[in-house]
């Protein structure tokens, strides 16, 4: 047995095969888009996936295998005591 879906906004039940899925209605889709749109959402830090990391690292050093090498702060001479 699925657990039921219900609609983010106003919490009634919404069928799977519905094609305002997960929303009940075109009304509850456009209540949500409006918050989306005046920042009363927002994503306050990225997600961080360790998987997706790991596979992004190891795609930046097969392009670039030297980076790691040469990836040390040099400050300007000015800057140095």
């Amino acid at each position: 047995m699925t657990k039921p879906l219900h609609c983010p906004i106003c919490k009634k039940p919404v069928a799977l095969d519905s094609p305002e899925v997960p929303f009940c209605s075109e009304r509850c889709r456009t209540i949500d888009l409006g918050k989306w749109a005046s920042g009363d959402y927002k994503i306050s830090s990225p997600i961080l996936d360790p998987d997706l990391l790991e596979d992004l690292e190891h795609a930046q050093q097969q392009q670039n295998p030297t980076a790691d090498l040469h990836n040390d702060f040099k400050p300007h001479s000015k800057w140095r005591n």
